[in-house]
């Protein structure tokens, strides 16, 4: 099994949140891999557009630009 950043409670959260009444351990984890896979996406080409504009420092303005294509 692979190290993740993200905690798998926060995964059950979120889809209790979203109405389900119970979640099995298999839609928690997906969701977790599927949501990390979005926000590495998100971050590298957050990344991306700062260097571009000659920054080090990512701003909240690039992870919003850097979202919009994936939601």
């Amino acid at each position: 099994m692979k190290s993740s950043e993200l905690g798998i409670s926060a995964m059950y959260r979120i889809l209790k949140k979203s109405g389900a009444e119970r979640v099995s351990d298999e839609s928690a984890e997906e969701l977790r891999e599927i949501i990390e896979e979005l926000a590495n996406k998100i971050a590298k080409s957050a990344v991306d557009m700062a260097l571009h504009a000659g920054r080090k420092t990512i701003k909240a303005e690039d992870i919003k630009l850097a979202s919009k294509p994936f939601i």
